[in-house]
């Protein structure tokens, strides 16, 4: 189904319940309506709060750090910085979703002037046809302009040439010693031993240093191998792992992880 359609086709589906919440006023003007969520899954602002618990105690965000948060969506992460970030911080989101940018300039910036969204209209078949390749595209940032950069769910429905791009860019956006902490699906021997009993989320599709989930459409889910990843995107981007935290994707004991993707730290020389 093109994207265009699934997004519609949940519009509809939540239509109902949307609307009840928005008349009851059982919703407020920080969340957004269920039908108008694309990224991401159970409870929408729940899971911001953790993900924000996850920047300050793995990747050291501070409240007066500049973050750029790429793939920004329908504001699951800016949401809960309005609360974290002080009058010294700021935030940048970018993506390729228009409605999703409208929606955080009409009910997050509007409030907090400090955050800014932009739309980028770049090709990717799982969220967007048509636009521009990701695997050229310059982020619209001066070099050295943020402390910390964020990616969730973002790389793992990227291919090679879009990673290795984007890795270059954080690097060069990033100021010397900043972080960014990026989710992934990592392929490893043990993520290859465990995922054999997981026949609902696996990667059967072998493409050599990474794995799809779909042939049809590849940016469905994509899965890298992690040494190649390391040396050939990461360490050529001058980042350098700091932490590593495997998630319970493909068959870990959830009590065990952080989360479901696969967390890496990253950090600027």
């Amino acid at each position: 189904m093109p994207p265009a359609w699934r997004f519609l086709a949940r519009r509809l589906y939540y239509l109902p319940a949307d609307l009840y919440e928005g008349l009851s006023g059982r919703r407020d003007a920080l969340t957004p309506p269920m039908g108008l969520v694309y990224t991401g899954s159970g409870d929408f602002r729940a899971q911001g709060e953790k993900m924000l618990g996850q920047f300050i105690e793995l990747g050291g965000l501070q409240p007066g750090h500049r973050v750029l948060d790429v793939g920004s969506g329908i504001g699951r992460i800016a949401i809960p910085l309005t609360q974290f970030l002080d009058g010294q911080g700021s935030y940048e989101g970018f993506d390729v979703v228009a409605r999703g940018v409208r929606w955080c300039r009409r009910n997050i910036s509007s409030r907090f002037p400090n955050f800014h969204f932009q739309y980028i209209s770049l090709d990717n078949d799982l969220y967007r046809a048509g636009g521009g390749d990701a695997a050229e595209f310059r982020f619209p940032y001066a070099d050295g302009d943020f402390d910390f950069v964020i990616l969730t769910s973002v790389f793992t429905h990227m291919l090679p040439a879009e990673v290795a791009n984007y890795l270059q860019q954080i690097s060069r956006v990033l100021r010397p010693g900043g972080v960014c902490f990026a989710t992934f699906f990592l392929w490893n021997e043990e993520a290859a031993r465990l995922s054999q009993a997981s026949p609902d989320f696996n990667f059967p599709y072998n493409r050599g240093h990474y794995r799809l989930m779909d042939e049809q459409v590849q940016s469905a889910n994509v899965a890298y191998e992690e040494n190649h990843l390391q040396r050939t995107m990461i360490e050529a981007a001058g980042l350098a792992i700091e932490q590593a935290h495997y998630g319970y994707w493909p068959g870990r004991e959830k009590a065990a992880c952080k989360d479901f993707q696969d967390i890496l730290v990253l950090r600027k020389g």
